[in-house]
């Protein structure tokens, strides 16, 4: 029988949970295969999920309302339907386009203001003065100077969605650089480093969690923007995005496929965040031990 040495580190395939005992030592024991997937947050998620595709199918049903309130099979049946004749991935990929386009000129236009506001006072005055009086302005009332000035199209639509995640995304990355450290501040300065170099080798680094959340509250109210907005004024590029179909199966009564597209916009809020945004994390702020 061989001896095992009780200092010896555990191997890489076991782990354990340390338990304690009033008056006794502690005692390791391995943990459980389900414990092991219990520990898994892409799991506890998929059951929060179906806990509520179960919520939502049992209300549905007692309801027995189609024009009210689908359930959700019902639901997935206007989904799946619409997914394979075409009509569904159509008005989603003629959003996504759109909200792609205005998300990456709100963002970039926010970096170059926060590198304005970090690297001059008159830059830092403007932006502190332009978000006190543009970010409490909500972007859907800017629809009727949208229309006015850019007609109905792609271009008004972008105007809207550059103001929802400008600010958003400005006082985040900006609030980030000034909570940068002044070791950090010093070690750059002693590296001769300034200017955009400085930005980017330093602050950037340093900032990104609070720049990161900044672009996922930018992603979440550019994708509400986006799909009110089509709602107001419809087609806007041939065909329309989600928002139209929503509004045009709404006039219809085809209220299950009304849900469907209200649950397609869900779908994409969750893959964004959980494949992309994570993804970035996981790449980023995770691997620099910003954050656990």
């Amino acid at each position: 029988m061989t001896a095992t040495n009780p200092l010896a580190p555990p191997r890489a395939d076991q782990f354990y949970e340390v338990e304690h005992f009033s008056g006794a030592a502690s005692v390791e024991r391995p943990i459980s295969a389900w414990e092991k997937l219990w520990n898994r947050g892409w799991l506890r998620k998929c059951l929060i999920i179906a806990a509520l595709c179960t919520i939502w199918q049992i209300y549905g049903t007692l309801s027995d309302n189609t024009l009210l309130f689908p359930s959700f099979t019902e639901t997935m049946d206007a989904f799946i339907e619409n997914v394979a004749n075409g009509r569904l991935p159509a008005r989603a990929w003629a959003s996504l386009q759109v909200l792609l386009m205005g998300y990456a000129v709100g963002a970039g236009l926010a970096t170059l203001l926060s590198v304005m506001a970090i690297t001059t006072r008159i830059g830092n005055d403007f932006l502190e003065t332009l978000t006190s009086m543009f970010n409490p302005l909500p972007a859907i009332a800017l629809l009727p100077l949208a229309l006015l000035w850019f007609g109905l199209g792609v271009g008004s639509l972008i105007f809207v969605l550059v103001h929802s995640v400008l600010w958003v995304v400005a006082l985040n990355m900006h609030a980030g650089f000034m909570g940068v450290s002044p070791t950090l501040r010093m070690v750059g300065r002693n590296y001769g480093l300034n200017g955009v170099s400085y930005v980017m080798k330093i602050l950037v680094p340093a900032a990104f969690p609070s720049i990161l959340t900044g672009m996922k509250v930018g992603w979440a109210f550019a994708w509400r923007t986006l799909i009110a907005a089509e709602l107001v004024f419809g087609v806007s590029s041939g065909q329309g995005g989600l928002g139209w179909f929503i509004f045009e199966n709404k006039n219809q009564l085809e209220i299950p496929a009304v849900f469907a597209g209200l649950l397609t916009v869900i779908m994409i809020g969750l893959a964004m965040e959980n494949l992309v945004f994570r993804w970035i994390e996981r790449r980023t702020v995770r691997r620099w031990g910003m954050q656990h």
